[in-house]
């Protein structure tokens, strides 16, 4: 029991260093000093529908606490598609969770990322992409182009850490909601879902 306890504080405290370690080589791309907590990621999961069958995409794995997340959820490994765009966070990630399909890349060049699943529809998105990192415009393009991804009614879920939304609202394309505020993360974060608009 001791020693599960410190190999658990063990691989807690190594994420923490990797996360700060990324964030260091790349503010703009690694959007907090510390991991996503398992609270939110939780929280974040808890959108999803096992029972669609369909597949799940998540964006901005890091260290895979939303990813852990996304797979306790009931979501097979391989109905997980999930995009890293830190050569070592991927690295790490496709050791830790060897059936997920991890894709290396862009976030907002899709297209390219996703290849042969480019075309393919997704239950909903999961996203810890840093979004205040980048300009609307941008931030705009993206989640409309996850909205298209995606059945009509079914959420991209963001994490962020401003207090309003990371995109602008549009009620004439997309729905924003503000799905959940958890203290329980460091920084708190802020949860927010996006729906097409019908």
């Amino acid at each position: 029991m001791v020693f599960r306890l410190k190999q658990r504080i063990g691989r807690k405290f190594e994420e923490e260093i990797q996360f700060f370690r990324g964030w260091q080589k790349d503010k703009k791309r690694v959007g907090a000093l510390m991991p996503t907590s398992a609270h939110a990621a939780r929280r974040m999961a808890s959108v999803i529908n096992p029972a669609s069958g369909m597949p799940v995409l998540e964006l901005g794995a890091g260290t895979g606490v939303i990813t852990k997340a996304i797979l306790e959820r009931g979501i097979e490994p391989q109905q997980l598609i999930s995009v890293e765009y830190s050569k070592d966070f991927y690295d790490r990630l496709t050791r830790r969770f060897p059936d997920v399909d991890f894709r290396l890349g862009d976030a907002f060049a899709l297209g390219d990322v996703l290849a042969e699943r480019s075309r393919e529809q997704f239950d909903c998105v999961i996203s810890a992409v840093p979004l205040l990192s980048f300009p609307m415009v941008q931030r705009v393009a993206l989640l409309e182009d996850l909205l298209a991804r995606i059945p009509a009614g079914r959420p991209v879920m963001q994490i962020t850490y401003g207090p309003l939304s990371p995109v602008v609202k549009m009620p004439d394309r997309y729905i924003v909601s503000h799905y959940d505020f958890v203290v329980r993360n460091i920084p708190p974060a802020q949860l927010w879902t996006y729906t097409r608009a019908l």
